[in-house]
């Protein structure tokens, strides 16, 4: 009901372009995006998976150089509200409810870097693929499977991982009777098994 424009995204889109200000803001209402930094290596470090009623990349006032040097691309179909800064700046003076949402989020955005601080270490890999995996299932509109068409050298490049990691990770995962793969489909058979697999940036926000 508040000012904002409609948009959509399509797979391997820019959310923001590299190097561009986050002048504004978008609330998914379907699809899922990666948030990740790509060191000058060509090696991707994967920050978070967003998926139906995030708010990326959430509401501040203080332009952070560091924001420009990350990417966000659309890993499906997505559909989101736009918002500019100022339009959500209103709502979020207007609105306690959105700003105590806005707080959480960041909140739990900071306890992420914290875990990693303390562990010095990546996700491994199948964490990593569990967190793709079950955010795309989130993101299916309908009978739509949005693991369809989607191959295992696709999974790797996204996740920036080897191939051999990923067709190890599947195969676990088939014979943990969690997935069922044919095709290029990938169809998830236990969705709640796959998310006690999962890191914690990728649970909904009500189950954590």
């Amino acid at each position: 009901t508040q000012p904002h424009r409609e948009r959509a995204f399509h797979k391997g889109d820019y959310l923001w372009r590299p190097g561009e200000p986050y002048d504004r803001l978008h609330y998914f209402i379907s699809g899922a995006a990666m948030h990740f930094a790509e060191h000058e290596s060509g090696r991707r470090k994967i920050i978070s998976f967003h998926g139906p009623g995030t708010v990326m990349p959430g509401y501040h006032t203080t332009d952070f150089k560091i924001e420009r040097s990350l990417t966000t691309v659309a890993l499906s179909e997505i559909r989101a509200l736009e918002f500019t800064v100022s339009q959500f700046r209103a709502m979020f003076e207007a609105n306690a409810a959105l700003s105590e949402r806005v707080v959480n989020w960041y909140s739990k955005y900071v306890n992420l870097f914290l875990f990693e601080t303390i562990h010095q270490e990546f996700n491994p890999s199948q964490v990593k693929l569990c967190n793709l995996l079950y955010l795309l299932k989130l993101s299916e509109v309908g009978r739509r499977n949005m693991l369809q068409d989607l191959t295992q050298e696709e999974l790797a490049d996204t996740l920036g991982v080897s191939l051999i990691n990923v067709s190890r990770g599947l195969t676990q995962l088939r014979h943990l009777g969690i997935i069922e793969t044919k095709r290029k489909t990938i169809t998830i058979l236990e969705p709640e098994r796959l998310m006690q697999l999962c890191s914690g940036e990728t649970l909904p926000q009500a189950s954590l």
